[in-house]
């Protein structure tokens, strides 16, 4: 039997006993229910639901300490004769499972994640933080791993993680409540300091569980990759989602031009669909009729200027406030359809009820009509009199609401919208903010709101993506990640200060991360240098890790990339403009644009036609940045011959 098989069955030997514990409580908890007085069965029953609550994923972490000690780490705590089982998350003794590093391990020597599946371990991943002290033999998962790499660049990794400890601990307790923006170059850890950080607050600050937890990222394969990293947060107050799935049915069928991106990510587009959604109300320069049961009646552009105007001040998405402005109007309608039928007729001779004298009062043929047709009447009292009241006009505004030719004549006036009336497909990256907008200025969006957000690759998202994810999170609590010199997107971020103070003013907060673990010492000077003339004044990390291999750069064909691949160590990645990929494919490497690289990193990469990367945008230069710093061990970089960079060649325009 495998190491990892072995450990799974001892660990589900223990998760096991733990479900055990778990059904003795329940049933403890339900013969109370069954027993117990009215006062006291309330009580057992919130405990009844609350270890029903957290039955799925009881236990999901493990630490080893340097005194010998293991201790369980789940969703609640349980108990045997007052020996800890299980120790709750929330617990002071739970901490060092979420703090712990290499740097400060806190007692702890290996930290293991458990997966579970109902009732069943599935997956166990660990991490070492001393490595001396533990035998390739009693590691499983990413710890076995992490051993294999290790041993090929021991001196290296554990000095990584020790300078960003100082760093990372420092951003990742900050308490502050505002928006804590967290500034990185490549390598520096962010996204990890983000989820720590997430896992931070909501262990202080028990009302997030509640209120949910979004984390927003590039794609979905980020999103599952990070996803991963996620153990403590619950799964119930987390949501991970990607731009366009915040959006519901929104697809992203086509590549925006750069100059339609810039100019749809525009904060003022805000104003341009506001506008636009706001001329669908059309005020009549003509009186309008409007038919009911036969009788025509007539709305002059004054009663509908009055009630577009009380529609408005409501101050209501468009297809709420129209329920005002019809409000309004039906109110008029029903008042002259009422002064209408108080002047009819009802004697022979052709006398009128109500409205026979000037002033309003019932002459003597009056009140003998009434009292002819079945009416007490008072013939003391002839003053005014109205043959509707209060009932009969109500439901005199029932039937003009439910009356379908009324409902046409008003929607001339104020229609009823969709988003797809303002805006129509395909769309790109760029027309998701929009939709949103659209989608909330006729019918308030989706409502839903969060907490606490975490937006990952920030530095991508345009002024009216950045409209949407404020709507989501009214309190402003926000971790924000990203780097300034990986912004690709053409209306992208260049100051983190233009585009929150809007949103903001002066609740947020700049975290800077300055070391670069990830990236060796000689890949990472060759990015800087080449970003550095085109980015003055823009901090870039330092790396910390050597491997005496400085990245090579020749002159090769798109036929011989094979061959480099091959030669290169570990998972490898070919990074190239778009019009290359279909002639890179290969079984031999990951191939991708540099937007589809953000976030990811690979043992080796190639970066294929580096002069096309930087030269195919605005800002080119970032995209090159992004490729050159992906690479973990190994960077080359070819440069095309005439021939395969020749626009005969090419497999498509590059955008």
């Amino acid at each position: 039997m495998s190491s990892q098989s072995s450990q799974i069955q001892a660990e589900q030997h223990y998760v096991t006993a733990l479900y055990a514990r778990l059904d003795e409580l329940s049933a403890e908890a339900a013969r109370h229910m069954a027993t117990s007085q009215p006062a006291e069965r309330a009580f057992w029953a919130g405990e009844a639901a609350r270890l029903e609550s957290v039955a799925d994923g009881l236990c999901f972490g493990r630490v080893d300490l340097d005194d010998g000690r293991r201790i369980y780490i789940g969703r609640t705590g349980l108990f045997e004769d007052d020996e800890p089982l299980l120790i709750d998350w929330r617990a002071p003794g739970a901490r060092p499972f979420y703090t712990a590093t290499p740097a400060a391990p806190q007692g702890v020597r290996l930290r293991r994640r458990i997966t579970t599946r109902g009732r069943t371990v599935v997956e166990l991943n660990d991490e070492v933080l001393a490595l001396e002290a533990i035998g390739d033999d009693q590691l499983t998962g990413d710890a076995a791993l992490l051993a294999a790499v290790t041993a090929g660049r021991t001196e290296h990794m554990p000095d990584i993680v020790t300078t960003l400890q100082a760093e990372q601990d420092r951003i990742i307790r900050d308490p502050y409540a505002g928006v804590l923006v967290v500034q990185g170059g490549p390598g520096t850890g962010k996204t990890a300091v983000a989820l720590h950080r997430v896992a931070h607050l909501l262990y202080a600050r028990a009302h997030l569980r509640t209120r949910g937890v979004l984390v927003v990222g590039p794609s979905r394969m980020f999103l599952e990759y990070i996803g991963q990293v996620l153990p403590g947060l619950g799964e119930n107050s987390v949501v991970t989602a990607t731009l366009p799935e915040l959006v519901p049915g929104a697809r992203v069928d086509r590549v925006a031009e750069p100059e339609e991106a810039r100019r749809k990510g525009k904060a003022r587009m805000a104003v341009v669909l506001a506008a636009a959604v706001r001329d669908r109300v059309v005020i009549p320069d003509e009186p309008l009729e409007v038919v009911f049961e036969q009788e025509s009646l007539v709305l002059d552009p004054d009663d509908c200027r009055r009630a577009v105007r009380t529609a408005r001040r409501a101050g209501l998405p468009h297809n709420q406030a129209r329920l005002v402005f019809q409000r309004e109007i039906i109110g008029v309608l029903a008042e002259r359809l009422a002064e209408r039928m108080e002047a009819v007729t009802l004697t022979e001779t052709g006398e009128a009820i109500d409205g026979g004298d000037p002033d309003g009062s019932l002459s003597e043929g009056d009140l003998r009509a009434l009292e002819a047709a079945g009416v007490v009447v008072d013939w003391t009292d002839p003053g005014p009199r109205r043959l509707l009241d209060e009932v009969d006009v109500a439901n005199l505004k029932d039937s003009l609401v439910a009356d379908v030719q009324v409902a046409a004549a008003l929607d001339v006036v104020w229609p009823p919208l969709t988003v797809a009336d303002l805006l129509a497909g395909p769309f790109s990256a760029a027309d998701i903010p929009l939709l949103d907008e659209v989608a909330t200025l006729i019918d308030g969006g989706d409502g839903v709101t969060f907490g606490h957000i975490v937006v990952d690759e920030a530095q991508e998202l345009s002024e009216m993506a950045w409209r949407m994810v404020m709507r989501r999170c009214p309190s402003r609590s926000m971790t924000v990640v990203g780097d300034l010199a990986q912004t690709s997107d053409p209306a992208g971020v260049t100051s983190w200060q233009d585009v929150l103070r809007p949103h903001l003013a002066d609740r947020w907060r700049l975290a800077e991360l300055t070391v670069n673990y990830r990236t060796p010492a000689e890949i990472m000077a060759a990015a800087n240098e080449m970003l550095r003339p085109h980015r003055p004044g823009l901090r870039l990390p330092t790396s910390v890790r050597s491997t005496g291999v400085p990245p090579w750069d020749r002159q090769a064909g798109l036929d011989e990339i094979p061959g480099l691949i091959a030669s290169m160590p570990g998972r490898v990645a070919v990074i190239a403009p778009e019009r290359h990929l279909a002639r890179l494919r290969t079984d031999g490497a990951v191939v991708l644009t540099p937007g589809q690289a953000k976030g990811l990193e690979f043992d080796s990469v190639l970066v294929v036609d580096p002069d096309a990367i930087a030269e195919g945008s605005a800002r080119g230069r970032n995209d090159l940045y992004v490729a050159m710093t992906r690479a973990v061990h190994r960077l080359g970089i070819v440069r095309l011959s005439w021939a395969d960079d020749s626009p005969s060649t090419t497999v498509g325009p590059d955008r």
